[in-house]
């Protein structure tokens, strides 16, 4: 096993180089979306089920067969790999923002509309600062379910781990799997670690002015 990586380090490198962009784009890009969705959804209350219900329903999908739906319509790649797993990241995010959202003290909630602040300053000097807990957490929900079902992605030709995965279990190569599956594993470890350093260093800011 480990004459596989001295030999061919550069190339697992590379697999996991592609992971992270993949990751990387699919984050930000879910983020966003899910970030002006849970906003609107703050005003639109009565479409919160509805919504909620239609993201469940498309992460229910298998992703082998959202994959297919989607081939013919946006083709094969990078792209067509981040538009599915940022689509799948929707119903987690939006459901954990809105769940902190909603868990916030109406008693606070009170008290700032008592000193005379809008519904758009309550919700970002308030609401979300509050949240932060629940909203971080599905982030890293995110980035753990990307990193998961992002290996699927090598079946549209999008790179990443998933390729020396597939490429293991084709030609029945126990050493590829095995490095795929610890470059996943790992991955995951290190993104989890990370978001939980960088949620603590962000709360202590905000809550404790360090």
């Amino acid at each position: 096993m480990w004459e596989y990586f001295v030999r061919y380090h550069g190339r697992l490198g590379d697999i996991l180089v592609r992971h992270l962009a993949i990751l990387g784009a699919s984050i930000v890009i879910s983020v966003f979306f899910a970030a002006l969705i849970t906003l609107f959804l703050e005003y639109a209350v009565r479409l919160r089920g509805t919504v909620l219900r239609i993201f469940g329903v498309i992460y229910s999908i298998p992703s082998l067969a959202l994959f297919a739906i989607l081939i013919p319509i946006l083709g094969l790649g990078f792209w067509t790999a981040v538009f599915v797993l940022s689509l799948y990241n929707q119903f987690l995010l939006i459901r954990n923002f809105l769940t902190g959202l909603k868990a916030v003290d109406s008693a606070i909630i009170h008290a700032g509309t008592g000193m005379g602040m809008t519904n758009t300053q309550l919700l970002f000097k308030i609401k979300a600062p509050l949240a932060f807990p629940a909203i971080m957490a599905g982030i890293r929900l995110a980035v753990i379910s990307t990193i998961g079902i992002g290996t699927i992605s090598a079946v549209i030709n999008a790179g990443g781990i998933g390729s020396i995965l597939f490429d293991g279990l084709r030609t029945m190569n126990s050493v590829k799997i095995i490095w795929g599956t610890i470059l996943a594993a790992g991955l995951a470890i290190a993104a989890n670690a990370v978001l939980s350093i960088l949620e603590r260093k962000i709360y202590k800011k905000i809550f404790l002015g360090k």
